[in-house]
């Protein structure tokens, strides 16, 4: 196999904290490349080094094998070296560039030639069509405008979206999103692609679907993909080498299987908690409704006349498939978005607020006492995490009391006692994206919230940081008497975690009950799409 990619000895300190040690390993061209590890193991580190952005590694190289037309300048894979250009009719040499070696203009070219996919993030134009969303990304990279919309049509068609081409983006749901985001990705048709957990936050359905267009682009166009994933059967699905960090050292590279079975050592959950009475009602939902008018689908249903109640200690889960209302009803619920009828209503000391009504008596009183965490969760970058957790979301405690309040709330998040006071100073920059997710997880419980909304909760979680986060919910529920109210694709987590399930369909909640019986009530369609609890 043709090497595309060499990396020698390359290691990343940060305030004095390793995050790669003397990494070494190739990509060969049209080679998918899966890297696994627990959050924090240096896979988004390694990932930004290998493309070019960010900060240069601390030492050690990234060699870029490549061919460059001698006309134009083109760069290509290395396997078309000796070939004629198809822009100008010079041929093709072979090069190797250091990429963080080279001047500026050579490492943009470099850049320029891959495409990234990050998770939970859609940069998408939100306000125009989708098929506009594809053809901007055509157009930034020159393509001849009279074959544009065809060009476009057809990478929707890859992505299976051509049913939505004429939708606005923004009304998508989250899988159909990202989704997009790779159609304008395949647009720039890079001779490398990353994918830093690209379907952590899809339904296993979407997920199949976006694996399988990122395996037939990867045979279809010869190029290269770097992977990250926390789940175990994404590498396995999609990778035909894998490596397995650990403190930011490869400890594992080789046969996905193995390289699985090496990180699935330790997953393990012991701890054992005990089911607590349930108080009285905490919430209650009579007939909510959410409509929306669009010109392209006429009246959209997002939520359709749903009844339910919430007991205060009670974990409640909300599941279905992607675009089921499972997101819109979750954000009625915490007073993000208002209905257009029904009722919803939240017990704030002795008096019951309804929350469809606006005013400082009713929703503006209630959401104060409502904390939600979803999908498309942001930090504030140029702050530290303990800014980010007092400060920067206006709780002004003094120093030391902030610091041991967000110690103890990161905990809860599922840090260990030694990794909450390590990270209090790192700035999101300099976490994985897993420790961003708890980071932003322990933002809402620093406020004390009577409820809690946790939209996709583990979407980006290695099965060991899962185990944390459902102890960390477990126990926030035995020591602050807290109440969740827990959206998710994932059938394991649910089940592990929640007392009750509402099953969503079209909008509607069609069942509603213990777990177990819930669970029983999915359709086989439902439950070979859902029930394996993370992306396949």
């Amino acid at each position: 196999m043709t090497a595309l990619i060499t990396i020698r000895d390359l290691s990343m300190v940060f305030d004095g904290t390793q995050a790669l040690k003397k990494i070494n390993f190739e990509i060969g061209e049209g080679e998918i490349v899966g890297i696994i590890g627990r959050s924090g193991a240096g896979k988004t580190v390694l990932m930004h080094l290998l493309r070019g952005v960010d900060q240069p590694p601390t030492s050690g190289q990234v060699i870029y094998h490549v061919a460059r037309c001698t006309g134009c300048g083109r760069v290509e894979l290395p396997s078309h070296a000796g070939t004629p250009c198809p822009g100008c009719g010079c041929t093709f040499s072979p090069l190797d560039v250091d990429l963080w070696g080279c001047d500026d203009p050579t490492r943009r070219e470099l850049m320029a030639r891959t495409a990234i996919m990050f998770q939970r993030t859609f940069a998408l134009y939100g306000n125009d069509r989708v098929i506009e969303n594809v053809l901007h990304a055509l157009d930034d990279i020159g393509f001849p405008s009279e074959k544009a919309v065809s060009r476009a049509a057809d990478l929707l068609d890859e992505v299976r979206l051509s049913h939505r081409m004429m939708h606005i983006a923004r009304d998508l749901s989250g899988g159909e999103k990202q989704r997009v985001v790779l159609a304008r990705q395949l647009a720039k048709e890079p001779f490398l692609l990353f994918a830093d957990e690209p379907t952590g936050t899809l339904d296993p359905e979407t997920a199949t679907i976006v694996h399988g267009v990122l395996k037939t682009s990867v045979k279809d166009q010869g190029m290269g993909m770097v992977v990250t994933s926390h789940f175990s059967n994404v590498i396995e699905s999609l990778a035909d080498r894998a490596m397995l960090l650990e403190y930011g050292e490869i400890v594992a590279l080789g046969e996905p299987a193995e390289v699985v079975a090496r990180f699935m050592q330790d997953y393990a959950d012991l701890e054992a908690f005990e089911k607590p009475d349930l108080g009285e009602n905490l919430l209650v939902a009579r007939d909510v409704m959410k409509r929306y008018i669009s010109v392209d689908r006429g009246v959209v249903r997002a939520v359709n006349g749903v009844s339910f109640d919430v007991k205060r200690g009670e974990i409640f889960g909300i599941i279905g498939r992607s675009g089921a209302g499972k997101t819109t009803l979750s954000r009625i619920i915490s007073g993000i978005i208002e209905p257009t009828g029904g009722e919803m209503n939240i017990r704030v000391g002795d008096e019951w607020v309804d929350m469809t009504k606006p005013g400082i008596e009713f929703r503006g009183r209630a959401k104060g006492y409502i904390g939600l965490l979803h999908q498309e969760y942001d930090l504030f970058p140029h702050r530290n995490v303990l800014d980010n957790l007092t400060d920067a979301i206006g709780l002004e405690f003094p120093k030391e009391l902030a610091m041991r309040k967000a110690i103890v709330t990161l905990k809860m998040a599922g840090f260990s006692d030694e990794k909450s006071r390590a990270v209090l100073d790192r700035l999101p920059g300099q976490l994985s994206e897993g420790e961003k997710h708890r980071v932003a997880l322990a933002q809402v419980l620093i406020r004390e919230p009577m409820l809690v909304i946790l939209d996709e909760p583990t979407g980006t979680m290695d099965p060991i940081t899962k185990i944390d986060v459902k102890h960390s919910i477990l126990h926030a529920r035995e020591e602050m008497e807290e109440t969740f109210i827990v959206v998710s694709h994932d059938m394991d987590f649910v089940r592990d975690i929640c007392d009750r399930l509402a099953l969503m369909r079209g909008g509607k909640i069609i069942k509603i009950g213990p777990t177990a019986e819930v669970l029983e009530h999915l359709t086989d369609e439902e439950r070979r799409i859902m029930a394996a609890g993370s992306p396949a």
